[in-house]
């Protein structure tokens, strides 16, 4: 009896193991085995089976990389590593001034974080992509042979400097500015060649043709005016009633809501501004959890803080359409001690991992507990 049980115990999980071999096949069955040239790293989101997305600013595009990371970490211990950047310094051969972390994701399979590195500054900037395991230690991803899928933006714009003086901008650099995974569908955020500039995208996963993308516009109550050129800066996925929503923040704080089902190639689409979360800020990551059966945003920003952002009547919130002298809408709370926060992301049901800035500049890397 107890080899019965043994039989059918093993037999399950045989079976289980050629489910999982055969969700992972479908994913990455149409990528190619070999090294992914990359120009810049930015923004970087997880897919399934331990895929990650990295975007090339530079080169308008996005690389889905198969990672081998899947070994699941169900009791992930707390990270904490100190003075992260001087330890990549170190890694890299470089001092710490000329390290820059553009963006960090954690794999929600491994717990192990994903950081996206320039190793030196300006033209001769080298794009490394770090892993930094739950014991702290940063090591370098190596890509000399991996499997990938690369989707390259038809509509970017033009890799050239305009403006005059102190108002000099290379707006290919802004053709990607966050990126997000949801049910077989990657979402982009960036600038496009167009009139209508500011653009969102929903390419399906995974990737074969990539069409142009769905221009959008809001209006900002603390400019007064719509606008239609300011891009995205972070983005998180929201479902509002039975529908899912993008709920996007731009600079200077407007926080607006997107249907994901208007997202199509070529349209022409008008967001509902549901906040203004105040003026001379700029936001710069953004996630979705839930606590005591209530929903929260959690977001980063430059000069505001982080901001535990409440949902509770999200769906009853009303547009703003007329001039904002600072805030208005969805109401907040600024979190004490959550300083110098340059990235945050999702570490698991209960904890977020913060890429925090230190009073000697020193970058950390640790878990903290979700508000």
């Amino acid at each position: 009896m107890k080899r019965f049980a043994l039989s059918i115990a093993l037999a399950a999980f045989a079976f289980g193991l050629f489910i999982q071999g055969a969700d992972a096949a479908k994913w990455t069955s149409e990528m190619k085995e070999g090294k992914p040239e990359f120009k810049s790293m930015g923004p970087l989101a997880f897919g399934p089976e331990g895929i990650l997305f990295v975007a090339d600013t530079k080169a308008a595009a996005i690389v889905a990389i198969a990672t081998g990371d899947t070994k699941s970490a169900a009791n992930p211990k707390p990270l904490k590593v100190e003075a992260i950047n001087q330890k990549i310094a170190a890694l890299l051969g470089a001092s710490a001034d000329q390290i820059l972390i553009s963006d960090m994701a954690i794999n929600p399979i491994s717990h192990n974080a994903y950081l996206a590195v320039s190793r030196g500054r300006g033209a001769d900037a080298v794009p490394v992509l770090v892993r930094v395991k739950t014991d702290g230690q940063p090591e370098v991803v190596s890509l000399d042979k991996v499997k990938f899928s690369r989707a390259e933006l038809p509509d970017a714009p033009s890799d050239a400097m305009v403006g005059q003086g102190s108002r000099q901008n290379n707006p290919r650099l802004e053709s990607i500015t966050d990126i997000g995974y949801l049910d077989g569908r990657l979402f982009i955020a960036g600038l496009a060649n167009e009139e209508f500039a500011s653009t969102l995208r929903s390419v399906p996963f995974p990737f074969r043709n990539v069409a142009n993308g769905t221009s959008v516009e809001i209006y900002h109550g603390s400019h007064g005016r719509f606008e239609t050129r300011a891009p995205i800066r972070t983005f998180a996925t929201f479902k509002i009633g039975k529908e899912d929503h993008l709920l996007a923040a731009y600079t200077c704080t407007p926080l607006v809501q997107f249907p994901v089902s208007e997202l199509k190639p070529g349209a022409k689409i008008k967001g509902k501004t549901i906040a203004e979360l105040g003026n001379r800020n700029r936001p710069i990551d953004m996630i979705v959890y839930e606590k005591d059966g209530k929903t929260y945003l959690l977001m980063a920003n430059s000069s505001r803080g982080v901001m535990k952002i409440t949902t509770e009547r999200i769906d009853k919130a009303e547009s703003i359409t007329a001039p904002v002298s600072d805030k208005k809408g969805l109401p907040y709370e600024t979190l004490e001690g959550w300083t110098g926060v340059d990235h945050l992301d999702r570490f698991d049901a209960n904890h977020v991992v913060v890429l925090r800035r230190t009073e000697g500049g020193a970058l950390n890397l640790e878990s903290l507990p979700l508000p």
